[in-house]
């Protein structure tokens, strides 16, 4: 394992989509580094009536843009140079906030979910137009993006709403957002919506206080399947109707698999080729390692000279998982989350009862192969989106603040990397994250960890002899203007070099420390 220096962080600090740049907003100044380098590339300025609290921050999906959104605003840049910058005013009662904003389906939308859910608005840049949708259905605003979903490359915008007491979905062509079809499905409380990741099929599944119900429509909107629980349930499940329905849905990155987790200890699969349930996995209550189950069982040791060790022990005998320590709220059970690894070969789940255990699913023998027990309840659960097979995981609690955890089936047990020890005190500060990086194979997986002051980075190295992304390129990167994304949907607008609208009323900035954000593009509400 191969790290990088300390860089300096806040709690808006967020790798690019490529993995090439890290943006980090300071104050009022958003500093744009590259991996390769680690030097600054470009520092951007906001302007001094972009006020409140940052509820925002966020890369395009093509790596050109970012996004800063504030209560009443929202501001969005090129990264690299200041060749576009918009302004977008959002209509909000004093005191609140939005629910959500993002980028769309493209870097050149923008999609706000006022607050209450009283409005779906998707502000398009090109054209300084907005379309505006009644009524989405928004729970809270940590469930607000399962009231929509983009379908893969095309693009059309599936939306859940709730009309006069039913639930609505309807269809939004692209870039227009015009309406193409709308029905209503026969749920009584939906509680979220995804198009399959081929486009293929658009999921809807019902609120797990009203039983087992997933329907499954096709891509123009025609009903195909309801799902209305486990085929041949066991004796232990017979009695799966009297319980909570939905709980978790996901989908495999190569849209083969569908799993969907309820309120018992069983996950159910099934094939998207035909939609039918094809398997069924059971959390058993205890567990024991065979050839070809392993069991990994957490050890932490304290040193009185250095930092605390975990490491872990292959078990040989019967266990059973830590259950979830007993407090004032009520009981919770069944499925917590689901993971695919991007080949669909291995899924990892983890339960509310036992949030310190991450069980690994072979899809192709139907098997558990791996158990991996925690001291600390779990926070992340990642697979590499690019390396087969590779699993990062991430603890709460003070004994966990920088550290992660990657696992691998080749590997003895999962390993820990300590990233406090990279960082100044040789502590964390605030609330650590962790996430892998997307970058390019030849240097192997990066992650990225940051706190609320520095961040750093850390290369799998295999041998002493590879050389991180940040070692082997010395020189800054180029001028991101004169690379071009023959995809990127920006380039329908007439403009110079990269196909990004200039400000047609901004002058250049004399001073090369930074670029000013310019109110170019105005949408008052």
């Amino acid at each position: 394992m191969k790290f990088s220096r300390s860089l300096k962080s806040s709690s808006h600090s967020v790798p690019s989509p490529d993995g090439k740049h890290v943006a980090t907003l300071l104050s009022s100044l958003v500093h744009i580094r590259a991996v390769r380098s680690l030097e600054v590339v470009n520092v951007i300025k906001l302007p001094q009536d972009f006020a409140g609290p940052i509820l925002g921050f966020q890369w395009s999906p093509s790596s050109r843009l970012l996004l800063i959104a504030g209560p009443e605003q929202v501001r969005v840049v090129s990264a690299l140079d200041s060749s576009f910058h918009a302004a977008v005013r959002t209509a909000s009662v004093p005191g609140t906030k939005p629910a959500h904003v993002g980028f769309g389906a493209s870097d050149a939308e923008i999609c706000v979910i006022s607050s209450y859910g009283l409005k779906f608005s998707v502000f398009d840049l090109t054209s300084s137009r907005a379309a505006e949708i009644n009524t989405p259905k928004v729970f809270s605003p940590s469930s607000a993006c399962r009231c929509f979903s983009f379908r893969p490359q095309t693009r059309h915008l599936a939306l859940l709403s709730r009309v006069a007491g039913k639930d609505l979905i309807s269809i939004h062509s692209f870039p227009t957002r015009e309406l193409q079809r709308s029905w209503a499905p026969d749920t009584i409380d939906a509680q979220g919506i995804t198009w399959s990741p081929d486009g293929r099929w658009l999921v809807v599944w019902e609120s797990a206080a009203q039983g087992h119900k997933v329907i499954f429509y096709t891509s123009d909107g025609h009903l195909f399947k309801t799902w209305s629980g486990p085929a041949n349930p066991s004796l232990e499940d017979r009695d799966y109707a009297l319980g909570a329905g939905v709980k978790v849905l996901q989908s495999s990155a190569d849209a083969r698999f569908l799993a969907v987790g309820d309120c018992s200890r069983s996950v159910c699969i099934f094939s998207m080729a035909s939609v039918t349930e094809t398997m069924r996995l059971r959390h058993a209550k205890s567990v024991v390692s065979t050839e070809t189950l392993q069991v990994w069982q957490e050890q932490i040791g304290v040193s009185q000279t250095g930092p605390i060790m975990h490491t872990f022990l292959r078990t040989t005998q019967v266990i059973s998982p830590a259950p979830r320590l007993q407090d004032n709220s009520e009981p919770v059970s069944g499925c917590a989350a689901i993971s695919f690894d991007p080949s669909s070969a291995l899924v990892a789940t983890r339960l509310e009862d036992s949030p310190g255990t991450v069980w690994i699913w072979d899809l192709e023998a139907a098997e558990l192969r791996a158990v991996l027990l925690f001291h600390g309840n779990i926070s992340v659960l990642s697979w590499h989106p690019h390396v087969a097979e590779t699993l990062l995981i991430r603890c709460e609690g003070e004994q966990y603040n920088g550290l992660v955890f990657v696992w691998d089936p080749l590997s003895e047990g999962p390993r820990s990397v300590d990233f406090a020890q990279h960082l100044p005190g040789l502590k964390t500060s605030g609330k650590p994250r962790a996430s892998w990086m997307r970058y390019d194979l030849e240097s192997g997986p990066s992650i990225f960890f940051s706190d609320a002051q520095h961040y750093v980075l850390g290369c799998l190295t295999e041998s002493d002899e590879e050389t991180p992304p940040w070692a082997s390129h010395q020189s800054p990167e180029p001028s991101f203007a004169a690379e071009t994304r023959e995809e990127s949907p920006l380039e329908l607008v007439p403009a110079e070099e990269n196909g990004l609208d200039r400000a047609r009323t901004a002058e250049d900035d004399d001073d090369d420390d930074y670029s000013e954000l310019e109110d170019t593009f105005v949408h008052k509400r």
